[in-house]
């Protein structure tokens, strides 16, 4: 009995320390799919305030860990999973891929991340999986027509630069072009002269994500640069994991979709026939020369890509990719080509306190140019009874128009062939740009985490332009006083180099305090840019001399800061502010602080709504914001200068030539152009958000705007430049929805459109000068000077400055008719008036995604209504004095001549015929961009890899209104610009 006592006993006593024991608890964490280890993955012990990280290897060890406790393993991406430790010496979690919480994912939101579920601002993001099908040859294709909000115009022009407009821009004058930030480095979008754009350097392969930060409250972060919002370009990394090989392969074949409709030979010949002189008549030739056939021809493209990306030696995760991208134009003698190579390197040490992500980029270009309008100018405008090579020709063997004496006249079109082949027009450009981003938890204090980041962006360009001795546009004067003309053609050299430097600083603090979640994020920013460049001018002019241009740097310091607070993933708070400082304003206007605030109410998380069967998703945001403007052509427009003349403006005294000092016009009270955005919206998902969108309205206003304005008399010693002038309001809708349709395992279906409505206003100007109309912009060809926009206050910017066109009974215009809008009896420029505008009142994007099996099928819709064009085609080609308007040599015109039988440029009134209203047409189109089918063969056919067959057709079909080349032009006017290709693309693309 005693025994049983004392064994009783001692069980008693040991008791306490059985209970109280505490381990080491260890193992590894694996991808459940690939059974790869995954680095960076928080262990804890439920309840704890601290855990530990598992390492290179996947592998952890969880210290003081006691019988009977719940281990929690968490990583972004994947299905949290709970373990409950009963004395395991060793084992391995398998954590499995959580596809929602993948898509809740945003990356680089400002210095930062945050999950879609979490931001307050409006923030929308289109990754890999998602982008554009077709021949992507620049990156901003990717996005065009995706994102609601956002708009892209791209042109014909191989790797030509697409202009993007966020919620409509928000300025006059400077820059409306958003800020790019790829990787972390804040892009120029300016581009040394050879190049195209500063996202034709990049291959589309090599992207992973866009982010858009659309209002202020999401963009306030990036002050200054923000005004006309933000993308955050995310390239691939490297993965966990074994190494993985894909190679992409396409060709397209580019086509002419649609030319200008002139007359043809023998309509050419009825016309003059009919209406020309008998010197006329004579000159008219027996050929029949479709000079847009001449120009245009079919070419083939070719892409290609390799990259391998997965983890060096098991630990180094890296992606090395190579690409190659081949694009000659429809336009002969144009062409683009780039070859890029691309590494990251995102090693994890000191036990996953430190994070490196070096990413470093080197793209080659050559590009090879035209004169495009002249070029395709004269192709419209060339006589089609001319051939285009004439024997005994002293300029190539091309025909020209020559005078009596055999001299070249100086007004006649030039043969557009010979422009081709008589002009080399060529560059080359190096781009070298990359990031350090070092982030580092601070071991003692491991809620606090320090950022720095490092960027360069190198991009040179050289190039030359080299017209023959024997073109008709290379001739100039032998001597002034000799009056004889020689062929001299024409040669220039140039280069150009920029760089951009920058450097982020900052820390960022975060605490989950219970249901309250604190992020604070505070830091600098220091970003310089810098020019240089050189041409030789024309070696074959005398007297001209090489020149050196070396631009003032302009240099941009910040300082910053972002508190994120959230209670119970219910209630969401973010506050921002930046001040920005600028070399391009005077010390007392240098510096312009700019903050933004947003809140955000998950509904969806609220108890009444928690298990809602058909409301899966609903969160209210408010936010509002100010960001700034400074990006204009005038580097320090603020000081005072005096610089030496030019060539066109010295002094000759005997033999010695004097160049002339000039004092230099200035702004001494230029200042920050500012703009304030208040936005509301609501995000939604409804069915287990089987459909998902979001609805946004936003308001904003651009004061201090920079306008390039003209001067009064005497007030300044140059007659125009930048001042801060007037405002602009600009208000509108977005709405977005997407949806599953179908979604099984042998068929799934995927539906997406978006639409905007944007209205703009200038509501102000800074004068009120009696009968100041405002500003006319919009330069068009015919005549001198000639300009058909105005902006004025009331109206949207670019709005039409024209008279109002009247009809005959049968719907005819009336040359020179025109109504008399003051009533006083006279038609003169006080009766033009303002007449729609260029940017569109809706635009539409929709995309229909099928996949069956192993087929899938892609098709990309656009839309625009509300926007007008001003044909400067017909205007300019459209009359017969185009075409008849001397005795020594004829011009083809356009078939609108028929609809009006305009004769002459200018009325008889004093008007000019080209002001009329009548050539202001409406541009609204449908546009199926896209067709693409694929097929894949799985690994089970090839054990080595998975192969993907696509084809596809680009700029499929137009449905519009408008009989012109093309309805989407950027500015509202179509003049003589390069077509976009009809293109039909076959691609291979293999997985190892």
């Amino acid at each position: 009995m005693k025994t049983i006592y004392k064994k009783l006993l001692f069980l008693f006593l040991l008791l306490p320390f059985t209970v109280f024991a505490q381990n080491t608890l260890s193992g590894t964490v694996v991808d459940k799919a690939t059974g790869q280890p995954i680095p960076g993955v928080n262990v804890n012990v439920q309840g704890a305030l601290s855990g530990v990280s598992t390492d290179f290897d996947g592998k952890f060890k969880l210290p003081n860990v006691k019988q009977g406790d719940k281990v929690l393993f968490t990583f972004m991406g994947y299905i949290a999973q709970t373990v409950v430790y009963n004395g395991q010496t060793g084992f391995s979690v398998s954590l499995t891929e959580d596809t929602n919480q993948l898509k809740e994912v945003v990356v680089q939101v400002g210095y930062g991340t945050v999950k879609k579920k979490d931001a307050t601002g409006s923030v929308s993001q289109i990754s890999a999986k998602d982008f554009n099908k077709g021949q992507n040859v620049t990156a901003e294709s990717l996005i065009n027509g995706r994102i609601s909000g956002v708009n892209v115009t791209g042109g014909g022009q191989p790797g030509a630069k697409a202009d993007i407009r966020i919620r409509g821009g928000s300025s006059l004058n400077a820059s409306n072009e958003p800020l790019i930030v790829i990787d972390g480095l804040p892009m120029s979008n300016a581009v040394p002269n050879g190049a195209t754009s500063i996202l034709s350097t990049i291959d589309p392969n090599d992207i992973e994500s866009f982010t858009v930060l659309k209002d202020a409250s999401a963009a306030a972060i990036y002050g200054s640069r923000a005004a006309n919002g933000v993308i955050v370009i995310t390239t691939k990394k490297g993965s966990k994991g074994g190494v993985k090989v894909n190679f992409s392969s396409q060709v397209g074949v580019n086509t002419i979709a649609n030319t200008v409709d002139v007359l043809s030979a023998d309509q050419f010949r009825a016309v003059v026939n009919e209406k020309g002189t008998a010197a006329q008549k004579a000159l008219l030739g027996t050929a029949n020369t479709d000079w847009q056939d001449e120009i245009f021809h079919t070419a083939l493209t070719t892409n290609n890509n390799i990259s391998a990306s997965g983890a060096l030696f098991g630990k180094l995760p890296v992606r090395l990719s190579v690409g190659n991208t081949n694009n000659p134009g429809i336009l002969k003698n144009t062409s683009f080509e780039r070859t890029t190579t691309s590494l990251s390197l995102n090693p994890v040490l000191f036990d996953n306190h430190l994070r490196i992500d070096i990413s470093g980029n080197l793209s080659f270009g050559k590009n090879r140019f035209q004169n495009q309008a002249a070029v395709i100018g004269n192709a419209i405008g060339f006589d089609p009874t001319q051939p285009v090579y004439q024997a005994g020709s002293r300029y190539g063997g091309y025909f020209e128009w020559l005078e009596a004496n055999g001299n070249l006249p100086l007004l006649p079109g030039r043969n557009p062939v010979a422009m081709l082949n008589q002009t080399n027009n060529r560059s080359t450009s190096t781009r070298k740009w990359g990031n350090v981003r070092l982030d580092y938890k601070l071991h003692f204090f491991e809620d606090l985490r320090a950022v720095v980041e490092l960027g360069i962006d190198k991009f040179d360009s050289s190039g030359f332009i080299d017209i023959s001795t024997e073109s008709a546009t290379g001739f100039q004067p032998e001597g002034f006083s000799t009056g004889n003309w020689v062929n001299k053609g024409g040669y220039t050299q140039y280069t150009d180099s920029r760089q951009n430097k920058n450097l982020n600083a900052y820390f960022n603090y975060t605490k989950d305090l219970g249901k309250f979640k604190v992020d604070v994020t505070t830091g600098y920013n220091y970003q310089m840019f810098q020019r240089e460049g050189f041409t030789t001018n024309d070696v074959r002019i005398p007297g001209t001399e090489p020149d050196v241009q070396t631009d003032p740097d302009i240099n941009l310091q910040s300082y910053f800061g972002r508190v994120n607070l959230g209670y119970d993933s219910r209630y969401l708070l973010t506050l921002n502010y930046r001040r920005d400082g600028t070399s391009r304003f005077s010390e007392k206007n240098r510096w312009g602080n700019f903050a933004g605030a947003a809140f955000a109410w998950n509904i969806s998380n609220e108890s009444f709504l928690k298990d809602n069967n058909t409301i899966s998703n609903l969160k209210l945001r408010l936010g509002y914001g100010e960001t700034g403007q400074q990006d204009i052509n005038a580097s320090y427009d603020y000081l005072r200068r005096v610089t030496l003349g030019t060539v066109n403006s010295q002094y000759i005294f005997g033999n010695t030539i004097y160049r002339v000092a000039r004092t230099e016009g200035y702004n001494p009270d230029i200042k920050w152009e500012e703009l304030a955005e208040a936005n509301i919206g609501l995000d939604y998902g409804l069915f287990n958000n089987k459909i998902t969108g979001s609805i946004n309205y936003f308001n904003k206003k651009s004061n201090g705007l920079l306008a390039f304005i003209a001067y009064p008399d005497g007030a300044n010693m140059r007659n125009q430049g930048f001042s801060n002038v007037g405002s602009v309001k600009t208000n509108g809708v977005e709405f977005s929805i997407e949806s599953d349709v179908i979604k099984n395992d042998n068929l799934t279906w995927n539906l997406a459109f978006n639409t905007t409505y944007i209205k703009q206003e200038i509501s102000d100007l800074g004068f009120a000068v009696p009968g100041f109309q405002g500003y006319t912009t919009g330069a068009i060809t015919g005549g001198t000077g000639n300009q058909i926009q105005i902006n004025s206050v009331g109206f949207a910017p670019n709005t039409f400055y024209v008279y109002e066109q009247l009809y005959d009974a049968n719907k005819r215009p009336i040359q020179g008719a025109y109504a008399d809008r003051n009533g006083d009896g006279q038609i003169n420029t006080e009766d033009r008036y303002r007449f729609h505008k260029a940017a569109p009142d809706y635009t539409f994007g929709f995309v229909s995604t099928l996949n069956y099996k192993n087929f899938d099928f892609t098709m990309n819709w656009r839309a625009s209504l509300g926007n007008y064009i001003f044909d400067n085609v017909s205007s300019d080609k459209g009359y017969l004095q185009a075409g008849l308007r001397r005795e020594s040599d004829l011009a083809n015109i356009t078939i609108d001549y028929y609809n009006t039988g305009f004769d002459e440029e200018t009325n008889s009134n004093g008007t000019q015929r080209n002001y009329s209203d009548y050539f202001v047409k409406d541009a609204s189109f449908i546009k199926l961009d896209n067709l693409t089918v694929g097929y894949t063969l799985e690994k089970k056919l090839f054990k080595a890899a998975t192969l993907r067959f696509s084809a596809g057709v680009q700029n499929v079909l137009t449905l519009t209104k408008y009989d012109g080349l093309d309805p989407e032009q950027f500015n509202g006017i179509d003049g003589n610009v390069y077509p976009r290709a009809r293109t039909y693309l076959f691609g291979v693309n293999a997985n190892f």
